[in-house]
């Protein structure tokens, strides 16, 4: 049975745990593929929606191989435009660099 005391400190535990959790996120976005992405497929481009932007697809590395990620529709931002993921080589590796929102 657990008892108050303990019960807090498994709550302060978990609370602290919560911060480590979040740090991997940015290491597994930074982490260097050694091995090149293959060239993008080429994907058939939906017709226009209006109020969405298409993402075309791009390469990710998963599991120690190269998985590809479909398109797919965004709801557009006023204001702003999309720039796509890419890979971009560093040094000896390839750093995957996520889609973002730029301000025009």
């Amino acid at each position: 049975m657990l008892t108050r005391r303990s019960l807090l400190s498994l709550l302060a535990a978990a609370a602290a745990a919560v911060p480590l959790g979040l740090a991997g996120t940015d290491d597994a976005e930074a982490q260097v593929v050694v091995v090149a992405p293959p060239r993008p497929r080429r994907e058939v481009r939906p017709a226009p929606r209006r109020g969405w932007v298409w993402v075309p697809g791009y390469w990710n590395w998963r599991g120690g191989r190269w998985v590809w990620v479909s398109g797919q529709w965004i709801r557009a931002r006023p204001g702003f435009r999309y720039v796509g993921p890419t890979w971009a080589r560093r040094g000896r590796g390839w750093v995957y660099v996520p889609g973002r929102w730029v301000r025009i």
